[in-house]
């Protein structure tokens, strides 16, 4: 049965420090145990300050990069290298600076690649690219944002994408824009042995609040196999229940 555990934090810059410092443990001990490590990232304000948090901890050099591999939760179906991409942030946040086998980093497919402008076989691309050998790859730890409507990924409240089956989904009608995104499915979310969701802010506190409380929000249905983790500065922990 999943563990929940939730950690508060003062501030945003505090649990950017916070997350990165798991993050680098997690990394190492993923790749002691099975040789390699997978995280699947998330995009935003708190997601960058974490990346770049992250070569400025001793630990990371402790990490074999070249054995990382890096997927992410979701995307905005931009063209490659939209400021707006989560791809696009990451690598200028940490990525770039670092010796990843470019093989190894699985960025979203973008809407001026193989597929063009259709977001359903760009989906299908990338759930063909997790299959693998297997259904789906080995997920360490995936990381997710919160929404100040409760979402993640690109999983909104009520839309058709929350019941998705597969691994992957088009999603045409974001309600933040662009409204084209490619995202992770919550069963593909559900298999990662850890989950981390990670909000700061005072807009994040009512759906962090709900999520803790029992509300049924998509970031309620977003647990690790072994552990979920909220990861919260004290704005966004407001609400939660006593």
């Amino acid at each position: 049965m999943s563990e929940t555990v939730v950690v508060v934090v003062p501030d945003a810059d505090v649990l950017a420090a916070t997350v990165a410092a798991r993050l680098v443990v997690k990394i190492i001990d993923a790749q002691a145990v099975h040789g390699t490590a997978s995280v699947v990232l998330t995009g935003g304000r708190v997601a960058a300050k974490v990346l770049a948090a992250v070569p400025e901890l001793p630990a990371s050099a402790a990490i074999d990069w070249s054995r990382v591999d890096l997927w992410w939760g979701d995307e905005r179906f931009l063209p490659a290298g939209d400021p707006d991409r989560n791809e696009t942030q990451a690598r200028a946040a940490l990525l770039d600076k670092l010796p990843l086998d470019p093989a190894r980093v699985h960025a979203m497919p973008a809407s001026d690649g193989p597929d063009g402008d259709d977001a359903v076989a760009a989906a299908a691309r990338y759930a063909g690219e997790l299959a693998g050998d297997a259904p789906l790859p080995r997920f360490d730890v995936l990381m997710l944002g919160v929404g100040e409507d409760g979402h993640v990924a690109s999983l909104f409240p009520g839309h058709p994408e929350l019941d998705a089956a597969g691994t992957t989904a088009a999603v045409h009608d974001s309600p933040k824009p662009p409204p084209t995104r490619i995202t992770l499915t919550l069963p593909a979310i559900r298999s990662a042995e850890e989950v981390w969701l990670v909000a700061a802010g005072p807009d994040k506190a009512e759906p962090i609040g709900t999520v803790l409380g029992g509300g049924d929000l998509p970031a309620a249905r977003a647990t690790g196999v072994r552990r979920t983790l909220f990861l919260l500065d004290q704005a966004a922990a407001a609400k939660r229940p006593s």
